[in-house]
């Protein structure tokens, strides 16, 4: 089975939106943005609803 994968990448694309926004934001520091961002880390369903939020998207939308 393969690991679950978000899409936060993809959304922060399409919105022209950088990593560094969406950190301050969340108020969580670059690097564990970008570890969502990049796969290597999963956020909480916490944070993910919270992503959601900020980016203006359906939480089903931020994942795979």
């Amino acid at each position: 089975m393969d690991k679950p994968r978000n899409r936060i990448k993809e959304v922060l694309e399409e919105k022209g939106i950088k990593q560094t926004w969406l950190a301050e934001k969340l108020g969580k520091s670059f690097c564990i943005v970008n570890s969502y961002v990049c796969n290597r880390r999963q956020p909480s369903l916490d944070v993910l609803f919270e992503i959601a939020i900020i980016l203006q998207v359906n939480p089903k939308d931020l994942i795979e």
